[in-house]
């Protein structure tokens, strides 16, 4: 089963889209299911993570508020990638 990546965002906002893009360029290295989730579908999402956005979750941990750190969730999908 592929991983999943689930970021919390919302239109508008820079920093999402920037990250949105780092992800799908992972996705040509890495396989994983990239989920985007926009906070402002929920007033419980949206209250949660609206001054934390972009939030970036690996299998539901939530690992990353504002920005990916790269090397760090390449050494993780290469774990779950068994390289």
């Amino acid at each position: 089963m592929k991983p999943h990546i689930t970021i919390f965002q919302r239109d508008g906002c820079h920093l999402c889209e920037l990250a949105v893009n780092q992800l799908k360029e992972l996705q040509a290295d890495f396989e994983f299911e990239l989920r985007e989730v926009d906070i402002e579908s929920d007033d419980q999402l949206h209250q949660r993570y609206l001054e934390r956005i972009p939030v970036i979750a690996l299998a539901d941990e939530e690992l990353y508020d504002f920005e990916i750190d790269l090397a760090d969730l390449k050494t993780r999908l290469s774990e779950l990638n068994g390289r």
